[in-house]
C-alpha cells in the first residue's frame, strides 16, 4: 500500500481515527473526508493527510468528493450512521439521511472511482460494513438493511471487477470497544459476546487490500458463529433471540445513539 492514494471516509470517527493513523503507517498518500470541517482538520493534521469536507447525505457532495480523489488507488468507505432504533420511530429525513450515508454513498463513490481504476488497471475497495449485515437484531431494522444492502453490494462488485486489476473486500466488524458507535453509547454486549478493538478493525482494512480478501469478519469467533447461524436460519434466531434477555442493552443503545440520526 506503500505510496498509494487513499481515500478514507468517516475519518473524525473513533474506528476512523484508528484506520488513519494506520494507513498513515502504511506509507500510503492519504486523503480524509467527514462533513465537519474544524474535527477533520484535526484529524488530518494528526496524520499529515489531506482534508476534503464532504458531507455523504449530500448527493452532490459525493460527486464533488470523487471528482476531487480521482486518482484514489484505494477506497477505504468507513463511513456510517448508528440507525439504531424502531423504524417506526424514524422520520423520513432520517431515514434518507441513513439510507444515503450508509448504503448510497459507499456505492456511488465505488462506481464514480471503480471508473477510473480500471482505466488505470489497479485498485482497490474496501467497503466497512458490519457483523450486522449477516445477522438482524431486535431494533436495527434500517441499520441492517444498509449492511445487508452494502454486503450483497460488495460481493457481486468483487465479481463484476474480476480480471480488471481492481479488488474489492468487506471488512465487518463485531462491537468494537474503545472507540466508534458501540464504545460511545456505554452499553454492555448482549450475553458478554467479547469485543475487538479499533486497531483490530484497521488491521483486517489492510490484510484485506494487501491479500484482496473477498471477506473480512473482525469478530470474536463465537460472535462468527452466531452471525453464520443466524444468517442461514434467521427465524431460528428471532426464537433465541426472544428468549434472550436484552431489553436493557438495546433501549441504552438506542437512546445513547438517537441524537446522531
Amino acid at each position: 500500500m506503500s505510496g498509494s492514494n487513499v481515500l478514507l471516509t468517516g475519518a473524525t470517527g473513533g474506528i476512523g481515527s484508528a484506520l488513519a493513523g494506520r494507513l498513515t503507517a502504511e506509507g500510503t498518500r492519504l486523503t480524509v473526508t467527514g462533513r465537519q470541517e474544524a474535527a477533520l482538520t484535526a484529524a488530518a493534521d494528526a496524520c499529515g493527510a489531506r482534508a476534503v469536507v464532504a458531507d455523504l447525505a449530500v448527493r452532490s457532495d459525493v460527486v464533488r468528493l470523487a471528482e476531487t480523489c480521482a486518482d484514489t488507488d484505494v477506497l477505504v468507505a468507513n463511513a456510517a450512521l448508528p440507525a439504531s432504533g424502531d423504524l417506526l420511530d424514524y422520520t423520513e429525513e432520517q431515514l434518507d439521511r441513513a439510507l444515503d450515508v450508509n448504503l448510497r454513498a459507499p456505492v456511488l463513490l465505488s462506481r464514480l472511482l471503480a471508473e477510473h481504476m480500471v482505466a488505470r488497471g489497479r485498485g482497490h475497495i474496501v467497503l466497512v460494513g458490519s457483523i450486522s449485515g449477516k445477522a438482524a437484531t431486535k431494533s436495527t431494522s434500517l441499520y441492517n438493511a444498509t449492511k445487508f444492502g452494502l454486503r450483497g453490494f460488495a460481493l457481486a462488485l468483487r465479481q463484476e471487477l474480476r480480471g480488471t486489476g481492481v479488488g474489492v473486500s468487506l471488512v465487518q466488524p463485531g462491537f468494537v470497544r474503545d472507540a466508534g458507535m458501540f464504545a460511545a453509547t456505554g452499553a454492555t454486549t448482549p450475553n458478554g459476546i467479547r469485543t475487538v478493538t479499533p486497531s483490530q478493525v484497521a488491521d483486517g482494512v489492510v490484510r484485506a487490500v494487501r491479500r484482496d480478501l473477498c471477506e473480512v469478519n473482525v469478530a470474536p469467533p463465537e460472535l462468527r458463529v452466531l452471525s453464520a447461524i443466524a444468517g442461514q436460519f434467521p427465524g431460528f434466531a428471532e426464537r433465541i433471540q426472544a428468549r434472550m434477555d436484552v431489553d436493557g442493552s438495546v433501549r441504552q443503545i438506542v437512546d445513547a445513539q438517537r441524537s446522531r440520526r
